[in-house]
C-alpha cells in the first residue's frame, strides 16, 4: 500500500477454529461444525456466550475474537490516525486523516475486551460506553461511534 495505511492481519483460520473449539468445550457444547467462512462471527458468538454466562471466556478466544473485530475496523475505516488499543489482546491503527509516525500517538482509543466486542457488535453504544468510562479516548479524532458497530451481533 502506497499510501502508507498498513493491512489488516491475515485471518488464521486453523488458530481460529482452534479457539472456537476451546471455547465450545469450556461452555460444554458439542465442537464447531460449521463452513469455515463462518468461523470468526462463530467465535464471536461463543465469546459472548461466555460472557453472557457470567464466565471468563478462554483466553485465546477472546483474543482471536478482539483481533477479528479490530481488523473489522482497520478495513472498514482504512488509515493511521487513531489507535484503538484493546490490552492485553490487541491494537490497531485506523480512521483517515493526519498519520502517526512516533511517540506516543495523539489520537488513542482503549478498552477491555468485553466492552470492544459489545461496541463493534452494536450490544453497546459509543456513548454508554463512554458514559459509563468503560473506555479512554484522546485526542480530537478518537470518537469512533461513526464507525460502530461493525457487524451484528450473532448470538441476536
Amino acid at each position: 500500500m502506497d499510501n502508507g495505511e498498513v493491512p489488516p492481519r491475515k485471518l488464521d483460520l486453523e488458530k481460529v477454529r482452534a479457539a472456537l473449539d476451546a471455547q465450545l468445550v469450556a461452555l460444554d457444547e458439542p465442537p464447531f461444525d460449521g463452513p469455515a467462512t463462518t468461523l470468526p462471527r462463530a467465535l464471536v458468538a461463543a465469546v459472548l456466550a461466555a460472557y453472557d454466562r457470567g464466565l471468563q471466556p478462554e483466553r485465546d478466544a477472546a483474543r482471536q475474537a478482539v483481533r477479528y473485530l479490530l481488523d473489522r475496523l482497520a478495513t472498514a475505516a482504512p488509515g493511521r490516525t487513531v489507535e484503538v488499543r484493546v490490552p492485553p489482546y490487541a491494537a490497531v491503527q485506523a480512521i483517515a486523516g493526519p498519520r502517526h509516525t512516533r511517540g506516543t500517538p495523539p489520537n488513542v482509543v482503549e478498552t477491555d475486551g468485553r466492552t470492544w466486542i459489545e461496541l463493534a457488535l452494536g450490544r453497546l453504544t459509543w456513548g454508554e460506553a463512554m458514559a459509563k468510562g468503560a473506555v479512554s479516548a484522546s485526542g480530537s479524532r478518537a470518537d469512533l461511534s461513526e464507525h460502530l458497530p461493525l457487524q451484528d451481533d450473532p448470538t441476536g
